[in-house]
């Protein structure tokens, strides 16, 4: 995602431990609807009107999903969705940040990727970085609480998983380090960062700028209950025209062994990844760790092994081999920002899902795809369905595409043109668990023990217990419900699935289904979740009574 509102650049023409392996050694300023992604030399208006971008839409009624990751990215940098402003009030806060969770339950949506470190700041008082500008308009000024405290917690609250978004490198979104408070780093240690495209960033290259990174981000995992870190596209800086990136003198004095430095680049920013994932594994293994990068890795007029597509390529413009990341299993999930429409020439969504699909099935690493729903806002998307047909199409893959993430969390609710309503009604019907990764660690939950369903004036009261007791405690529960008085509620049917609802911190649990039709009978069945959405067998059956 182009944060800043800058475009993307046209592209000029086995290694290590792998993240399985480790876990197993481990465990025994713009307005976000103003932003455009130029591909290759094309941009997206040029684009709609270029040969060969028609695509059939999908004919037939998609099925519901039982698991599936549904997030939508909330930005704080130049506050596109949170804080809309900087300088409101802890309150203010506070409470725009619950809109944005009632948002995402409104839609159905099971997880949100929070941004709290935009610029080499923080929302969390950490020992390495300032407070960030974006929360009181003043780079260091406490805000008067703890924004990500406050974050995991009514996300947990509201069983919606909370991954803690990060940008890696860059500093700040103006050029003159003057302008930051004096013990920011960049300040302190001056030889870390260089200027580029009138932003200042962390040189890549350098060991120290690395380890000062990755500890500022360990700080806010190794003290928050976060469910996974998220990086978005943003590596080495998009190319700007006439400048150059530089890092000469870094490489003179840090790139023995390589002859060209595209592939020292490459190689930085291969080890930061391998390492903060070594590193977040070693602090939390249970905590996810993905990233969202541009769309294209490389075009096979390129590289055979690219995609048939003709647009910028991450590989040589942020010197990110994010195919490698995912062959290696480096990473839990990559998430690949695929903002162009089914059918376009040089960027078809319908060409880069399977190229992704198939890249991601090799290492069993989790595919969500990135969605833009800001194209929708600004026109460039001009069919109200095509968010709609790019989910059934997700679905069509013969690889598994677990999941969708929308950009930005602010034309959500603004649902331009209904497409966010047409996403819900097509496919978000029901709610639904996020899926489980089988090579994280889980819990031995153990099947609740369901004791009773009643009516209320305000719907079924259900009561169970958690039968793990301490040592195997559910984090939430999933209640399902069939229509009639049965033997048996399917709990493999999404159209089932009620609610999930995190545990409450005691043995007796409760859930009141307001959704319940006075005059019906129902069936109701629990299960129980662990922090990674491994799922207990369901309780025995209990009738509304």
């Amino acid at each position: 995602m182009t944060l800043d509102g800058s475009p993307t650049s046209p592209a000029s023409a086995p290694a290590g431990v792998g993240r399985r392996q480790f876990l197993t050694i481990a465990t025994a300023g713009v307005a976000a609807s103003t932003l455009t992604v130029t591909v290759g030399s094309l941009t997206p208006a040029a684009a709609l009107t270029a040969p060969g971008t028609t695509h059939a839409a999908p004919t037939t009624a998609p099925a519901p999903r039982k698991r599936e990751l549904r997030a939508m990215w909330i930005s704080s940098v130049v506050n596109i969705d949170w804080p809309s402003a900087s300088g409101l009030s802890a309150e203010q806060q506070k409470a725009e940040l619950l809109g944005w969770l009632d948002v995402a339950r409104d839609f159905r949506l099971n997880a949100v990727f929070v941004q709290v470190r935009p610029t080499a700041d923080a929302f969390w008082p950490s020992p390495y970085e300032p407070w960030s500008q974006y929360l009181t308009g003043v780079q260091g000024q406490d805000p008067g609480y703890d924004p990500l405290a406050f974050v995991v917690e009514e996300c947990h609250r509201r069983n919606l998983e909370i991954h803690a978004w990060y940008n890696p490198y860059r500093v700040s979104m103006q050029a003159d380090p003057a302008q930051l408070v004096p013990e920011h780093p960049a300040r302190q240690h001056p030889e870390w960062v260089w200027a580029y495209g009138g932003k200042l960033y962390f040189d890549p290259g350098l060991p120290a700028a690395q380890e000062h990174i990755k500890n500022a981000i360990l700080h806010s995992v190794e003290n928050y209950d976060i469910d996974g870190v998220h990086f978005d596209d943003y590596f080495y800086p998009y190319a700007v025209a006439g400048e150059t990136i530089p890092d000469a003198a870094t490489f003179a004095t840090h790139g023995a062994g390589f002859d060209r430095v595209e592939d020292w680049r490459r190689h930085n920013v291969d080890t930061f990844v391998q390492s903060i994932s070594q590193r977040i594994k070693q602090a939390k293994p249970w905590v996810k760790f993905g990233i969202s990068p541009f769309g294209i890795w490389r075009n096979a007029s390129t590289d055979p092994r690219g995609s048939q597509t003709g647009g910028s390529q991450s590989y040589d413009m942020q010197f990110a081999d994010t195919r490698k990341w995912v062959l290696e299993g480096w990473l839990d999930y990559i998430n690949p920002q695929i903002y162009w429409q089914l059918g376009l020439a040089v960027a078809d969504y319908a060409k880069l899902v399977p190229w992704w699909a198939d890249v991601a099935a090799q290492s069993g690493t989790h595919l969500y795809i990135g969605e833009a729903l800001y194209k929708v806002t600004s026109g460039v998307f001009t069919d109200p369905a095509e968010l709609s047909n790019h989910l059934t199409f997700c679905q069509e893959q013969e690889h598994p595409v677990h999941g969708n993430v929308y950009f930005s969390a602010k034309h959500v609710p603004a649902d331009p043109q209904g497409s966010m309503t047409r996403v819900r009604d097509d496919h978000y019907r029901y709610p639904a668990l996020v899926p489980a990764m089988p090579h994280l660690p889980g819990t031995k939950v153990r099947t609740p023990v369901l004791a009773w369903a009643g009516w209320r004036d305000d719907g079924v009261r259900v009561h169970w217990t958690d039968a793990g007791g301490r040592r195997f405690a559910a984090t939430s529960f999933a209640i399902y419900r069939a229509d009639g008085w049965v033997q048996h509620v399917d709990t493999e049917n999404p159209a089932n699935l009620v609610a999930t609802q995190r545990a409450e911190g005691r043995v007796v649990q409760d859930f009141l289904d307001p959704t319940a039709v006075r005059g019906r009978r129902y069936t109701y069945a629990v299960t129980a979740l662990d922090r990674v959405w491994n799922e207990s067998a369901p309780s025995r059956v209990r009738w509304s009574v």
